[in-house]
């Protein structure tokens, strides 16, 4: 059988592109032939290793290149993009000719169902129903946000099924025929587990409005004076990596907070914590939570839509925060921070909820699901 997934690129170290290696490379070991086709991947290597029988093609669309311009420069460009977009993709679709073509949710989204390939279409959501909703901009972004929020309700439905990450998401979405549930999986529980005595809070994501670091850097400047010899390291890396770094110096943090560049070695992060912290505005169902938690780490987490709820049990293998709640985040980090005997019993739950993200349990369901729309 043959997949094909679309998405931006591979290059970065985000969750997304984490879970499409997991998956992809564990389908092409048990068989399946797999075609990664991106857009803006500028000829750069995948960021995770993926497996040599999977090919890859890039479109060159590069859509990035109209990141943080004007909302006319988008206008006069975006539609010009779209159609060569569309162009391409139908060119690779019709001469590779997969059994299944599965969009991310990005720019491909609105037309992959119309083109005629004779593949089975599938959509994948790695956020929750809200997220254009939750970027935060104001004027005509606003409208415009709106606007493509209402447009993704008519999306879903043109698409054969529909695979959203929680219970919480799919019940925003609706009764769709075509919606299921399918989480994501870590790729192997590591037999290791963090011993929870470093002084150290990690924080692992795209430096994004989405992942809210700068409200991270908040809660620790309110402990930070009472913790001289505690870390905070976010790894990451993205656009507002000058936002954090002038309000770690605005707030005297350069010796306490540290923000390190993505790397490859990132279960040697795990195992070296003793915290994992997420401060994100929304998520789907984020996967350095399932990591964390599969390396025995309590986790202090903003309560946003969609993913902490499903992953976190408050008091019992972590803490959840009220949304933006910056001061409870600082609170429950301290709770743990002065406490290790609490942060290591945390810890023996979190990695015993761990399990429930199983990556055989969870590819079956993938591979029943391939199956069943090759056959429709």
């Amino acid at each position: 059988m043959k997949i094909i997934y679309c998405i931006a690129c591979t290059c970065h170290s985000g969750g997304m592109e984490r879970v499409l290696t997991n998956k992809a490379n564990y389908l092409a070991r048990h068989g399946y032939e797999i075609v990664v086709v991106t857009t803006d991947q500028r000829g750069k290597q995948p960021f995770f290793p993926l497996e040599p029988s999977i090919r890859c093609i890039d479109l060159g669309i590069n859509y990035d290149e109209n990141n943080g311009k004007s909302f006319l420069n988008k206008l006069l460009h975006y539609p010009v993009k779209q159609a060569l977009h569309r162009k391409r993709l139908k060119a690779v679709l019709m001469k590779e000719r997969p059994n299944v073509t599965v969009s991310m949710f990005n720019n491909d989204a609105g037309f992959i169902p119309g083109i005629k390939d004779g593949s089975a279409k599938l959509l994948e959501i790695h956020f929750s129903k809200f997220k254009r909703l939750q970027y935060g901009r104001k004027g005509l972004w606003r409208l415009a946000d709106r606007w493509r929020s209402k447009q993704d309700e008519k999306t879903v439905r043109k698409f054969d099924r529909f695979v959203v990450l929680t219970e919480e998401d799919k019940a925003y979405w609706g009764n769709l025929p075509n919606i299921m549930v399918i989480p994501n999986a870590i790729s192997g529980i590591p037999a290791g587990t963090a011993l929870l005595e470093n002084k150290r809070v990690i924080a692992v994501g795209r430096y994004t409005f989405q992942k809210g670091f700068e409200r991270l850097v908040d809660a620790w400047h309110l402990l930070a004076s009472r913790f001289p010899d505690w870390k905070l390291d976010i790894i990451g890396d993205g656009e507002e990596r000058p936002l954090l770094e002038q309000r770690i110096h605005a707030y005297g943090l350069d010796r306490q907070v540290t923000l390190t560049h993505p790397t490859q070695e990132i279960d040697k992060v795990y195992m070296e914590a003793s915290i994992l912290a997420s401060s994100s505005r929304y998520e789907g169902l984020p996967m350095v939570l399932l990591e964390a938690q599969s390396f025995g780490l309590p986790i202090v987490a903003f309560q946003c839509k969609c993913g902490p709820n499903d992953i976190v049990s408050d008091g019992m293998n972590g803490y959840l925060v009220p949304e933006g709640d910056t001061a409870g985040m600082a609170q429950r980090l301290e709770t743990l921070m002065k406490d290790v005997t609490l942060r290591k019993r945390m810890g023996l739950k979190a990695k015993e909820s761990a399990s429930r993200f199983n990556e055989e349990a969870i590819m079956e369901k993938w591979m029943n699901t391939f199956q069943t729309l090759a056959g429709r």
